[in-house]
């Protein structure tokens, strides 16, 4: 490679589609022969029997319902939608829907079909996955934030993402190595579920296509995160991005777009912020915050250690290259045309060839560089 090195500029750009649940249209006049086999008769039965069905990947449900059959249509949509919204996991996985009924004005059978994403046996075989996988990374004593870290970082490393758009499902993730962004948060939701830390699957679009993404909640606060967009298209084996990392709502929307309506909680804090608090505090997880905040690039923030001209990033440089390392991120205060000139003066150092990747610092006028070189 010439002394002029390679400009890339790191914008992800992967697409994903949402698979909703839409229902089918419903023939009201069609009528069906079979009996019901169960009484139901109020809101809380009707939603805990859909439920159940869900949960139990149930196709065809048939029961009696007993009351007033005028307000039954309306009843049965908004008590179906009630039920797959309890359950994020159940409401990605359900494909669709039908219902029908025939009775009095007080008495009713109703035959509900549904089809599904995910078998019963598919979703168990997510659920015993996810847990041997959380045996293997959750090491007792972490804190929830370093199980959000390294529930990413998993996913990340062991998912790539769908470019045929054909898998949707945390099974097809797990089984073939590869899903969408819809299976992507909804292993994500598993796994921080399973953990403990609650967490929602955000509806949305990001470059031009519709999106599906997690807010997680620590220690009271929302963060978004995008397990999908932190994985780099075309998958790079042991490569973990934390562009998506925790974000918060103006972080996020930068070309990420959603309609809130209150329908999902504020992420108004900024999680560096966070971070820094936790580690001015003290105690036994210091260390653990620290190695975090670094490796998070928090420390870019850090006005003082933004390198402005060259002497200081040829003493980065040497720094890494005494360990060994082959790579430095940075905050370059100046032009592009002005850090390359630093970059090529680098070539003293013995380099061989050497690699950028450059975006705008948020919140500043600066850059964020990351340089890689062969020796």
């Amino acid at each position: 490679m010439g002394k002029n090195g390679k400009r890339i500029i790191t914008i992800l750009l992967a697409s994903c589609l949402i698979a909703v649940a839409l229902p089918r249209t419903v023939d009201l006049d069609q009528l069906y022969a079979a009996s019901g086999t169960t009484d139901i008769s109020t809101t809380a039965e009707l939603r805990k029997t859909l439920l159940t069905a869900m949960s139990q990947r149930t196709e065809e449900l048939v029961f009696t319902y007993k009351g007033n059959v005028k307000g039954l249509k309306k009843q049965l949509q908004s008590s179906i939608d009630e039920a797959m919204k309890s359950d994020p996991y159940i409401q990605y996985t359900v494909k669709s829907y039908a219902f029908n009924y025939k009775g009095s004005n007080v008495s009713a059978e109703v035959h509900i079909t549904l089809s599904y994403r995910e078998t019963k046996a598919q979703t168990d075989y997510v659920n015993r996955k996810v847990a041997s996988v959380l045996k293997e990374i959750i090491v007792p004593g972490m804190s929830n934030h370093e199980k959000v870290k390294v529930i990413h970082d998993w996913i990340v490393l062991n998912l790539a993402y769908d470019t045929s758009l054909k898998k949707y499902t945390a099974y097809d993730g797990l089984v073939t190595g590869s899903t969408v962004c819809q299976g992507y948060s909804l292993l994500a939701y598993r796994m921080l579920e399973q953990v403990g830390i609650e967490n929602r699957i955000v509806e949305g679009t990001a470059g031009d296509q519709l999106h599906a993404w997690n807010l997680v909640k620590l220690d009271g606060k929302w963060y978004h995160m995008d397990t999908t967009w932190d994985d780099p298209t075309p998958d790079r084996k042991g490569k973990v991005s934390y562009n998506y990392y925790l974000l918060s709502d103006t972080e996020m929307a930068r070309d990420h777009f959603w309609t809130n309506n209150g329908k999902y909680p504020a992420a108004s804090t900024l999680y560096r912020e966070v971070l820094h608090g936790l580690i001015t505090e003290g105690g036994s997880k210091t260390a653990a915050y620290q190695k975090l905040y670094h490796t998070l690039d928090y420390s870019l923030y850090n006005e003082s250690d933004a390198i402005r001209e060259h002497a200081a990033l040829k003493e980065k440089v040497q720094t890494v290259m005494k360990d060994g390392g082959t790579s430095l991120t940075f905050r370059y205060k100046g032009t592009e045309q002005g850090l390359v000139q630093d970059l090529q003066d680098l070539y003293q150092l013995g380099m061989k060839s050497i690699s950028y990747y450059v975006s705008n610092m948020a919140d500043t006028t600066d850059l964020r560089v990351k340089i890689t070189w062969t020796l």
